[in-house]
C-alpha cells in the first residue's frame, strides 16, 4: 500500500514553526546589540525608535508564527501566550531606550527603561518555559532530555540574576549589604549596565543554542525523512 500523502495543514504549521525559531534565534542577539546601543551609544541614534522597534518585533513576530503549530495542546498555548505578553511589553517599551539616551536624568524614562530590563528577564525565563513544552512535543528523546537540564538552569540562572538585579536597587539606594554580596553589587555598581548584560550573556546564548537545536531536529525528522 502506497504511504499517505503528508497532511497540507500539518506540513504548513511546521513550516511557520521553523520559521517562528529562526526569528527567534536571530532575533535574541540582534535585541540584545542594538537595544544596548540604542540605550548607551550614538551609533543608532539617527534611526530615532525604529531598531529597537525592529529587533524586539522579530522576536515578537517569531513567537506569533509557533502559534500555529500545536493549537490544542493547552500547556504549550499557556507558555507560548505568557511569552508573548512579555515580548510585547518589550516591543511597547523598546521606544524609551532612544529616549532615555537623549534624556538620561529623566526619572520617568529610567523607571521605564528598568521595566524594559526587567521585563526582558521574564521574556527569557517564558522563552525558556516555551522551548521546554515545545522538545516535549517533539519526538525525539535526545533533545527532551536536553531541553529539561538546561531550560532548567537557565531559569535557575535568570532568577538568580532578578534577584541580584533586586539587591543592587536596594544597595545603591543604601549603600548597606551583607559580605561578600556587598563586593559583588559594588562591582555591579561600578560596571552599570554593562555588568548586567555580562551576566545576561550565559543564559541568553544557552537559550539560542536550545532554539537551533530544536530548529535543526524538525528539519531533520520531519522535512529530511525520506
Amino acid at each position: 500500500m502506497p504511504d499517505s500523502p503528508p497532511n497540507p495543514e500539518l506540513l504548513r504549521s511546521l513550516g511557520r514553526l521553523v520559521r517562528g525559531l529562526s526569528a527567534l534565534f536571530w532575533g535574541l542577539p540582534l535585541s540584545l546589540i542594538v537595544c544596548v546601543e540604542t540605550a548607551k551609544t550614538d551609533w543608532l541614534l539617527a534611526f530615532t525608535v525604529l531598531p529597537p522597534l525592529a529587533t524586539t518585533g522579530l522576536l515578537l513576530f517569531g513567537l506569533w508564527q509557533l502559534g500555529s503549530f500545536q493549537r490544542q495542546e493547552r500547556l504549550w498555548r499557556n507558555a507560548l501566550d505568557r511569552a508573548r505578553l512579555f515580548a510585547f511589553t518589550n516591543f511597547g517599551l523598546s521606544p524609551f531606550l532612544y529616549w532615555w539616551n537623549r534624556v538620561p536624568d529623566h526619572p520617568f524614562f529610567g523607571a521605564t527603561v528598568g521595566l524594559l530590563a526587567l521585563s526582558t528577564v521574564l521574556f527569557l525565563i517564558g522563552l525558556n518555559h516555551v522551548v521546554l513544552r515545545l522538545g516535549e512535543m517533539l519526538p525525539d528523546e535526545a533533545l527532551r532530555l536536553e531541553t529539561r537540564q538546561y531550560t532548567a538552569l537557565n531559569r535557575s540562572l535568570l532568577l538568580g540574576l532578578l534577584i541580584l538585579a533586586a539587591a543592587y536597587v536596594i544597595f545603591t539606594q543604601t549603600r548597606e549589604s551583607p559580605l561578600p554580596l556587598g563586593s559583588t553589587l559594588a562591582w555591579l555598581d561600578q560596571s552599570g549596565w554593562w555588568a548586567l548584560v555580562f551576566l545576561l550573556l550565559l543564559p541568553l546564548a544557552m537559550t539560542m543554542a536550545l532554539i537551533w537545536k530544536t530548529k535543526e531536529v524538525i528539519l531533520d525528522s520531519v522535512f529530511g525523512a525520506k
